[in-house]
């Protein structure tokens, strides 16, 4: 007698079909769930390596370090030797700041000099610059004493300009942030008579 309905080998066959199904399904769904997350995370890291703005380049500047805050964006000579032979080579006038890093008003000074577009623009545009907060070997970079701040201008003859003051008699190269308007009066004799005397 042959027996009605599926066989036990139909069964077998059409239930691990139906279970390779299942499997396959589930095995198709959790695929596409791991390239969901993996693009999801290609997509963050991508962004995540870009700079906000194009960086555009600039012209190489010394480190910062040397401007010591007197002027971020200015071009500073490191040594006074240095600043000798770079106001002779490009025939510019040298400004000298002669300061201390804890002194109040030293601090003032370099505020209001750092804050002076006026007298940025043209630091930068006209003047080889030093700032030091120790004493150079140069005699004639303390004529009338070794104080601070100070600012004194040398020519590219090398010749330091005493005849450019500040309006103390006793700290003849002294300037106070009230002498801002003397300070860029004397940066401009600084160029006219450099331009007039070579």
């Amino acid at each position: 007698m042959k027996p009605r309905g599926p066989t036990v080998t139909r069964l077998l066959h059409s239930s691990s079909q139906d279970k390779s199904g299942t499997e396959n399904r589930a095995l198709g769904n959790m695929i596409k769930g791991l390239l969901s997350v993996f693009l999801v995370l290609a997509a963050v890291s991508s962004s995540l390596g870009k700079p906000e703005k194009p960086v555009a380049k600039k012209e190489k500047r010394v480190p910062q370090t040397l401007s010591r805050g007197w002027g971020d964006q200015l071009i500073w000579a490191q040594t006074y030797e240095e600043a000798l032979f770079k106001a002779k080579s490009n025939n510019k006038p040298l400004m000298v700041i002669h300061h201390l890093e804890d002194c109040p008003h030293s601090l003032a000074l370099k505020k209001t000099f750092a804050n002076s577009k006026e007298i940025q623009k043209m630091a930068d545009e006209d003047f080889i610059l030093l700032n030091l907060v120790y004493e150079t070997t140069d005699k004639h970079l303390s004529p009338d004493g070794q104080y601070v701040p100070r600012i004194l201008f040398v020519d590219p003859s090398l010749t330091v300009r005493a005849d450019i003051t500040g309006r103390y008699a006793n700290r003849m190269y002294a300037y106070e942030p009230s002498d801002l308007s003397l300070l860029i009066s004397n940066m401009q004799k600084a160029k006219k008579l450099l331009k007039t005397e070579l």
